[in-house]
C-alpha cells in the first residue's frame, strides 16, 4: 500500500508525477493499443488529521469511459462504462454509446461480464442504484422519457433480489413533474434531446421513502447554453416514491439560475448526512459547466438554501492567468488559437461531482476538474487537469483534505466512489482516454482506506 500522511502543506500545486507501464492490448472489436498509467496521488490540501493509504490500481473495464458504481451488501462491486458500439435501435431514447457492466466478488481481483439480453441495451445505471434496507436492488435508467399525459414522464425500474446475479426489467414508472418541458433542446453533441435526466444517487429514507434527483427543464426554461445556442440551459430537481420506486412526485427545485454557469444545472449527486448536528440534512452537489455549486436541505427536500459555489483546494477554474501562457500558442477544436478573452476557450469546468457519506459519518467527494473546459483532451498535460478525492470531517461544513488521483491525464474526469464492507474503506473508479478512442481507453480504480490521526 502506498501511504500518505496528510500533513498541513501550502496551497501550492506540484508537478504532475506518473509512472508509465506496459503497453496493453485491450479486448473487443475495435482493438486499441492503451498506454496504461500509474498514477501516483498527491496531495493538494491537507489538514494533518487523516492519513490515506492507497492500493495498486486495477484494471477493471476495459474500453469503457464515465463509469458509475454500486457496492452491494455482500461487497460486490458493480461497474458499468459506456464501451465504443453503438446501441441496439430502439424507439427509446438511449445513449449514443453502448453500456457493459461488469461485476466483482473478489474484491476487485477479477471481474466478470454481465450479458445483455438478446436485441436489448438494458439498464443505463447513470440514473443511480441502490440496496435497501431489506435487500432488494433498485436501478433506474438514466432517461425519462415523454409520458401520453401532461406533465408525466416515464422512467425504468430494474430490480434484483439475489445481489445482481440476475436483473429484472425494465419495468416502466411514472414521475409525475408538473410544467415538465421536454422538448425543444438538444444535447451537447447538438442532437435532440426530449427526455429528462436522473443522475448518481437514490438515497432511502429512514421510513423507506426514496429520493432521488435528475435534471432538465420546465416551461419557460429557455436560456441558451453559452457554448451551444440549440441546447437550453438545466435546472437541478428532487423526486420522491413512497411506494418503492413504482412511481415518483416532483418535491422541488433544487437550484436554477439562468445567469449560471454556461449549462445551468445538472450532473447532481445527492447525500443524506445521519450523523452530527444536522441529522437528516441533504446536501447536492451539481456542476454548472464552471465551478461546483451546492445547495442543502433540512426539510427532506421540501425547500434549499441558496445554491453556492463549492471550490475545493484552492482550485478557481476562473483563475486563468495560472494556465494562459501554457496554453497560448495551442489551437482549440476550430483551429483557431484559444483565445484568453474568450470564456468558453480558457477557463475550466468542474465536472460530475460524487458524494457519499461514510458509516462513520466522514464526507467523501469525488469530482474531476478540467483545465481548459473543452481543450482539455488534445492539450491534457496541464497538472490541475485530472481526478480529485476531497474529504469532510465536520459532515461537509470544511474540506480539509484533497486529493488528485490523476493528473495531466486524458480522462472525461468521471468518478465514482463506494464504502467497502470494511469502515472507512473505499473503492474508487475514474477513466482513462476519451470518445476519439485514439489513445486507448479503459476504466482501473483503486481500494483507499482512510484512518484518523490519534
Amino acid at each position: 500500500m502506498l501511504n500518505i500522511i496528510m500533513k498541513k502543506i501550502p496551497r501550492t500545486f506540484l508537478q504532475i508525477t506518473t509512472v508509465l507501464a506496459t503497453v496493453l492490448s485491450l479486448p473487443g472489436p475495435k482493438t486499441v493499443a492503451a498506454e496504461t498509467r500509474q498514477n501516483i496521488p498527491e496531495m493538494v490540501e491537507a489538514d494533518g488529521k487523516l492519513r490515506l493509504s492507497f492500493g495498486e490500481e486495477r484494471m477493471v473495464l476495459p474500453r469503457g469511459l464515465q463509469p458509475s458504481l454500486l457496492r452491494t451488501a455482500s461487497g460486490a462491486l458493480v461497474v458499468q462504462a459506456q464501451v465504443p458500439e453503438k446501441p441496439f435501435p430502439t424507439s427509446r431514447m438511449v445513449y449514443h454509446s453502448a453500456m457493459e457492466t461488469r461485476i466483482s466478488r473478489d474484491d476487485g481481483k477479477t471481474w466478470t461480464i454481465i450479458p445483455l439480453k438478446p436485441g436489448e441495451n438494458g439498464l443505463n445505471m447513470e440514473g443511480g442504484a441502490v440496496q435497501l434496507r431489506d435487500g432488494t436492488i433498485l436501478a433506474l435508467d438514466t432517461y425519462i422519457t415523454p409520458g401520453t399525459k401532461p406533465d408525466e414522464g416515464i422512467g425504468q425500474l430494474y430490480t434484483s433480489t439475489n445481489d445482481w446475479r440476475t436483473l429484472e426489467g425494465p419495468k416502466d414508472v411514472v414521475f409525475e413533474i408538473p410544467g415538465a418541458d421536454f422538448y425543444g433542446s438538444k444535447d451537447d453533441d447538438n442532437h435532440p434531446h426530449d427526455a429528462q435526466r436522473l443522475h448518481r444517487r437514490i438515497l432511502e429514507l429512514p421510513n423507506g421513502d426514496l429520493l432521488t434527483t435528475f435534471y432538465g427543464r420546465l416551461k419557460g426554461d429557455k436560456t441558451p447554453s453559452t457554448y451551444m445556442p440549440s441546447m437550453m440551459k438545466l435546472r437541478v430537481m428532487l423526486a420522491r416514491s413512497t411506494n418503492r420506486g413504482e412511481r415518483w412526485k416532483l418535491v422541488s427545485t433544487v437550484a436554477v439560475d439562468p445567469a449560471i454557469g454556461t449549462e445551468g444545472f445538472d450532473e447532481p449527486v445527492l447525500a443524506r448526512v445521519s450523523k452530527g448536528p444536522n441529522a437528516g440534512r441533504l446536501i447536492c452537489l451539481m456542476r454548472t459547466g464552471r465551478e461546483l455549486r451546492e445547495s442543502i436541505s433540512d426539510d427532506e427536500g421540501v425547500t434549499w438554501s441558496p445554491h453556492r459555489p463549492r471550490v475545493f483546494a484552492g482550485l478557481d477554474i476562473y483563475r486563468t492567468e495560472l494556465w494562459v501562457d501554457h496554453f497560448r500558442n495551442f489551437r482549440g477544436s476550430k483551429g483557431k488559437l484559444l483565445d484568453e478573452n474568450n470564456p468558453d476557450d480558457l477557463r475550466g469546468a468542474v465536472v460530475d461531482p460524487e458524494l457519499i457519506e461514510l458509516r462513520s459519518g466522514l464526507l467523501v467527494a469525488a469530482f474531476g476538474v478540467r483545465i481548459p473546459q473543452r481543450a482539455c483532451w488534445p492539450h491534457s498535460e496541464h497538472f490541475w487537469n485530472g481526478n480529485y478525492l476531497a474529504f469532510s470531517q465536520d459532515h461537509g461544513q470544511t474540506w480539509g483534505n484533497v486529493v488528485r488521483m490523476t493528473s495531466g491525464d486524458v480522462t472525461t474526469h468521471y468518478m465514482a466512489v463506494e464504502e467497502t464492507l470494511t469502515d472507512n474503506k473505499i473503492f474508487v473508479i475514474y477513466d482513462h482516454g476519451d470518445w476519439s478512442n485514439k489513445r486507448g481507453r479503459y476504466v482501473y480504480g483503486r481500494f483507499v482506506e482512510v484512518a484518523v490521526k490519534p
